[in-house]
Formats: structure tokens, C-alpha cells, sequence
């Protein structure tokens, strides 16, 4: 097991979306939370929607902010976490390299959008809605032409695509594997019995409690990966696991308490990948984007989510599954279900070429092998 960082977490505090100030140029005011780079780079150019919070209030400064965003010629929709907008600029980085009209001030803007999933966060997905939540909203002003393309955590985007888009971009796959973090253990096996680990993921939850019924899981344990630091610190749960992508996009590997295994904890369908969508009838666009693409994290997020689409799979389903290259070229697939209380654990593999049409086959054919083992009535334990 590789170990990042054994000591005190949270070196960078909450970053709460309210007490950001976008109405400036260029400037952004967090109390409590020293980032002094923010005020040159982190969030230029950037609107916020569907919140009042840090608009101009003079008719004049809308004006001006509503101009801004008609001089754009490309407006990304994002959420407003800090890892959405870091995973927003990364799109905006690569267009501006990528495409010299998209280099100049005020090129691209960003557009922050509020998501069913951002207000409601007292309740588990699954009582709320499931997949979809953190991209209807960006997904209808996608559509409704308020914005030009969306960026999307690649996981949290419905196997079925909302009609009008098209999404025919991937960016290049961070690290697929989950961390451990814990500020009195130093790995999951290292946690004395009865301790609490926290998790909004029933995935985590399943397998950690297969391999160590002894734990306890607290579900619903919700927030941007700043606030469940916080949550971390105030000794509401002994620790937590959450996607070393997301830690290495916002430079917090320092919190990183460990790395846990493939073997240990497979990780969630297309963990740590990034979409790009946009409508379907936008030529410009979608030219623009493919220019991004990394071909071998599209076919292996195609893969994955044939097999999450096979199993009809939802935030109430325990479901993980991850395609690689192995070192011959061949693309090698492994899934797994369980049971959501982690007392039964299916496992399946698969080996091919890595071209799309035998990798959608690869997924499909698992998926339907673990449907068949699973049987009626598996995900209600």
C-alpha cells in the first residue's frame, strides 16, 4: 500500500460556495480560506447562475456581466464545487491551447450552475432522485442554449444521454483508485472495531463491509471533499475514502492518509473521468471538443458504462467496474455487484482488443453474467 501523508488533514480549510464573490473581475473573497493564487488565475471570467449570491446589484454591472457573456464564443456549464470549477478550467486550459480565436480575454466563460444534487444534502441520493442530479440542470441550460458545452464528472452522468446532446469528449483519466483517510489509522485493516468511516457511496460502503463487517458505515455523508475534511477533523466519523482524482485536481494529496488497491476497492464506473457535452446540432462545438478527446478513456468509459447500463445500475445498486490497457494493448475489464449490506460480493473479468465494439461487448457480456449469478431480489438486502 502506498502511504501519502500521515499527518494532521485539512491544510486547506472548507471552501463554502456562498461566501465566494464572483461579481469582481478576477477577484475572489473566501474568509477563512487563504488561496492567494485565486485572485490572479483560479476563477477568472467566471458568472454565477441561478443564485444571487455575488451579482452586481447596479443595473449597470449586470449589464456589463450580461454582455460578457454574449462577447463569448464558448460558454462552459459547470457546478460550482471547487473540483467542478478546477475540472471546467481544465477544459478551458486545453480549448485555449488547443485553439488560438479561444486564447484571447473573455473567449470562453464559465457559467456556474446550481444542481438539484448541490441544494439537497441532508438526504441520501437515492431518496432523492439517483443519477441525474448533478447534471439535469446543467444538461436543460445545455439544451436551452444558455450554454455552449457542459462539463461533467464523468460518474455522475445517466447512462442515457438527455435527447439534443452528444457528448464526444473525454479528457485524459486521472487515478482511478479510491484514498484512505483517517487522522488516528493508517488503512482501512489498521481501524479497531466499531469505528465509524464515512461514505455517501454504497459502493465504498458494500465492499468495506464485506472485507470488515466489524466497521461501521455512516451513510449520507455528503458535501464537496473540502466539507467531508471538515467533517474528517471534527471527529464526526474515524475516516473516509474518497476518489484520488478529485484530491490530485484540487492539489490536496496531502490529506492522503493512504491508497487503497483494485483488490482492495474497485472503483466506481468511470471514476475519475471528465465529459465534455454539447448539443447535438453544433458543428462548432462538437469539433472543438473532439479536438480534446483522449481516445483510450473514451473507449474505456464506454465499457464501463455498458456494463453499469447492462445492470441497470442506480445509486441504491452497489455497483463498480474499471477497463484498462494492459501491457500487450488488450483491454482488460473487471466488475463487480453486491449486496448492499456488503454480505455478498459478485466478481467478473473480461479480456479483449481494445476497439469500441469489443469493449461495449465486454461490458454487456458481464453485466449480464453478474445479472444472471445476482438473481431477483439481490439489492434489497
Amino acid at each position: 500500500m502506498e502511504t501519502l501523508c500521515s499527518s494532521s488533514l485539512l491544510t486547506k480549510q472548507a471552501l463554502p460556495l456562498s461566501s465566494i464573490n464572483f461579481a469582481g473581475a478576477g477577484s475572489v473573497s473566501v474568509p477563512g480560506f487563504s488561496l492567494p493564487s485565486l485572485k490572479t488565475r483560479a476563477f477568472p471570467n467566471c458568472i454565477r447562475k441561478h443564485s444571487a449570491v455575488g451579482i452586481p446589484r447596479a443595473s449597470v454591472a449586470v449589464e456589463q456581466q450580461t454582455q460578457k457573456v454574449k462577447l463569448a464564443l464558448i460558454r462552459i456549464g459547470t457546478r460550482g464545487s471547487p473540483l467542478a470549477l478546477a475540472q471546467a478550467h481544465e477544459t478551458r486550459d486545453k480549448l485555449m491551447a488547443s485553439h488560438p480565436d479561444l486564447a484571447e480575454e473573455g473567449a470562453i466563460q464559465i457559467v456556474i450552475i446550481k444542481t438539484t444534487g448541490d441544494k439537497i444534502l441532508s438526504q441520501p441520493l437515492a431518496d432523492i432522485g439517483g443519477k441525474g442530479l448533478f447534471t439535469k440542470e446543467i444538461d436543460e441550460a445545455l439544451i436551452n442554449g444558455e450554454i455552449d458545452i457542459a462539463v461533467h464528472s464523468m460518474k455522475d452522468v445517466p447512462t442515457y444521454l438527455p435527447e439534443k446532446t452528444i457528448l464526444p469528449c473525454n479528457l485524459p483519466r486521472e487515478d482511478v483508485r479510491d484514498a484512505f483517510i483517517s487522522l488516528t489509522a493508517s488503512s482501512l485493516a489498521d481501524l479497531p472495531a466499531g469505528s465509524t468511516i464515512g461514505t455517501a457511496s454504497l459502493r465504498r460502503k458494500s465492499q468495506i463491509l464485506n472485507r470488515y463487517p466489524s466497521l461501521n458505515v455512516l451513510e449520507n455523508f455528503r458535501g464537496n471533499v473540502q466539507t467531508r475534511l471538515r467533517k474528517l477533523n471534527e471527529k464526526v466519523v474515524q475516516a473516509t475514502l474518497l476518489a484520488l482524482a478529485g484530491l490530485k485536481r484540487l492539489d490536496m494529496t496531502e490529506n492522503v492518509t493512504s491508497i487503497l488497491s483494485l483488490d482492495e476497492m474497485l472503483p466506481a464506473v468511470a471514476q475519475g473521468a471528465i465529459g465534455i457535452a454539447c448539443r447535438s446540432n453544433d458543428d462548432k462545438m462538437a469539433n472543438y471538443i473532439a479536438s480534446l478527446n483522449h481516445e483510450e478513456t473514451r473507449l474505456a468509459v464506454a465499457c464501463e458504462r455498458a456494463f453499469l447500463l447492462t445492470l441497470d445500475g442506480s445509486c441504491r445498486t452497489p455497483i463498480a467496474g474499471y477497463a484498462s490497457r494492459d501491457e500487450d494493448g488488450n483491454c482488460i475489464f473487471k466488475g463487480l455487484v453486491a449486496s448492499p449490506d456488503g454480505t455478498r460480493v459478485l466478481e467478473t473479468s473480461r479480456k479483449g482488443t481494445y476497439t469500441f465494439q469489443d469493449m461495449i461487448n465486454m461490458g454487456k457480456d458481464a453485466g449480464q453474467e453478474l445479472l444472471s449469478q445476482a438473481g431477483p431480489g439481490f439489492f434489497d438486502s
